[in-house]
Order: C-alpha cells, then structure tokens, then sequence
C-alpha cells in the first residue's frame, strides 16, 4: 500500500457558512460496523499526527448546540461547538470518531437512570471548532429517548458525553489509502460514520481508494444526506458513486429496491477480490442489518472492570458471503 507524505495544508479543513450549512470550502492552510478484509498498513506520517491538538482526546465532553436542520421526517442535523480547550474533536484528524452521548432519563423499570448513546459525526474529524451529527428522532420510552433528547434540543443548549475509543478494523483503525476498494453499506441512520470514511478519503486528493457506498431506506423521504452524497459523487465521480435502495418505494421509483441481494450488491459495491487485501466491505445499522448483509454481531473479552466486551465482527454470513466474499474481504 502507499504511504506517500500528504502536506498539513491539504488535510486541515474549516467549516464556512456557505449556500448550504453542511458545505465546507477548502482552505489553503486548513448503529454497528461490520468490517471484513486484512491488510498491510502503512504508517502514519509526522504530518498527520501534527494535527492532533487535543491533549485529552478521551475526556468528558459538553457541546453546545448552534444550529439544527431537519433532515427527514424524523431526522435532524445538528452542529455543535467544541469545547474552548479542542481545536478538533479527536486526536488524528485522519482517523474516524465517535461520540458517547449521556441523558437523564429512565431504565426499561421506569426508575432514574442515566442511559447513553453512540453517535458518530458526519462532518470531517478535521473540521475545526465544531461538530455535526445526524440523529433519528425516536419517541420516548423507558429505556430510551437519547435522540428525541437531542433532536429537542434549541441552540444555546448542550449535551454531555465522552469520546470512544478509536474503531479498530481487523486491528486498525486507519481508513486513508489502506484500500484500494471500499464497499459502504449503510441502513438508516448507519449511513452516518460511513459518510464520515467518505469524507476522510475525498479530502485527500493523493488517496485513489474507489469508493462505493449503498444507502438502504424505507421511503424516499427517509433517504438521509441525500444531496450531500449525490454531490460528492458529481465532484468525485472518479472516485466514489452512490446507489440508494428503498423497501417501500414508491409507483415511479426508478432505483434499487429491498433490504439487499446478491444482485444488489454485483450492481452496487466492489466485487470479491480473492481475498487479497485490497478490498474492504463496511456495514453500519441495526443489528438485525448487520446480520442479513454480513452475519451476527459477536462480543471480544470482557473489559477489566466486568462490563461487556466491544462488539466485534462475527463469523461472515449473509448476503456477502452468498456473493462471494471471502472473511477477509
């Protein structure tokens, strides 16, 4: 794999206020994946880790809310600030993350419980002073309500979280130029950490991963991100396409349609490469999903402190074993 040098200009980016508030201009100074395909990595370079300008980037959070668009019916984007002390939200702006959101509410009891929630940005992890998150608005109920907390929320106002340790992908997790094809398959709100990859591999004009993302909704009007991933695909039609699935479309629908099949994915995403290291497939959505594409979720060890282990990828099943990928793949 290539481990050219990228120059600090080309991976610091800005947001701007533009014609569309999830637009960002260039400056010249600036649910669950599933994951199959084994590679060599190549380092990262001083340059990279030069953009990290957190000291704690594990520490609690609290960010502010400062502006919110609704996305679908039950949708919303929401931007926040960072903390005065981060310039970034994480420690690598190369490198995927995720937020642990904490709320007040209920246990499935019905007594006082602090319930917590996993949401991955879908803006650059090196956009400076801000973060953007995509949340589904579910009603509320005992054991839930972090996102209908959320998607409540007015500008001004703010949530309080952590942020997770990094994502390892068989042993890593390093999205930029490890690939040389990338299948993303997102259900709902799991296009979400996938746009974020996305983003990752774009911005870098010295990455040539080729990029194939699948998007698999209910409705139309459930197709979240939609002009953002339409206009990736025009800038970048070189290097990344879109295709989008719907399981109740309607009468003049002209794309995909279905939960997925082995069709879906020879027309859709990057085929089986003999399991030679240059092909990954990413999954990302209930665990249901998950495990129709690509098998069940399975747990690695237990942690020190007895808790659950982290959801790991189980054995390859599913729609992509049936299309023959390989474990590795």
């Amino acid at each position: 794999e290539k481990s050219e040098k990228v120059p600090l200009a080309m991976l610091t980016h800005r947001a701007t206020a533009s014609s569309s508030p999830w637009k960002r201009r260039r400056y010249t100074q600036q649910f669950y994946l599933w994951a199959a395909a084994v590679t060599i990595l190549p380092q990262m370079t001083q340059a990279q880790r030069a953009c990290s300008t957190t000291s704690n980037p594990g520490g609690p959070l609290m960010l502010k809310l400062t502006e919110k668009w609704q996305s679908s019916p039950d949708s919303w984007k929401l931007r926040f600030a960072l903390p005065a002390n981060r310039t970034i939200l994480g420690g690598d702006p190369l490198l995927p993350t995720c937020v642990s959101v904490a709320y007040n509410g209920t246990n499935e009891s019905g007594e006082d419980a602090t319930l917590k929630k996993s949401y991955s940005p879908i803006s650059h992890p090196s956009t400076e002073g801000v973060v953007d998150f995509l949340v589904k608005r579910y009603p509320p109920r005992p054991g839930g309500g972090v996102g209908d907390h959320i998607c409540s929320l007015n500008p001004g106002e703010s949530i309080h979280g952590t942020l997770k340790a990094e994502r390892m992908m068989h042993g890593s997790p390093i999205v930029s130029k490890r690939w040389k094809r990338l299948g993303l398959v997102g259900g709902g709100t799991g296009v979400a950490p996938l746009i974020q990859i996305v983003r990752i591999i774009l911005d870098d004009p010295d990455d040539d991963t080729k990029v194939q993302l699948l998007s698999i909704n209910r409705k139309e009007a459930d197709i979240l991100m939609r002009e953002e991933l339409d206009e990736l695909a025009k800038e970048h039609s070189d290097r990344f396409s879109v295709t989008y699935s719907l399981t109740d479309p309607p009468e003049d629908w002209t794309g995909e349609t279905g939960r997925g099949a082995v069709s879906m994915i020879e027309s859709s995403l990057p085929p089986p490469a003999g399991a030679d290291g240059s092909t990954m497939v990413l999954v990302c959505g209930t665990d249901g999903f998950v495990e129709t594409w690509g098998g069940p979720i399975g747990r690695g060890p237990p942690k020190a402190d007895g808790k659950k282990g982290p959801k790991i990828q189980g054995p390859l099943l599913g729609l992509l074993r049936d299309a023959g990928y390989d474990a590795s793949e």
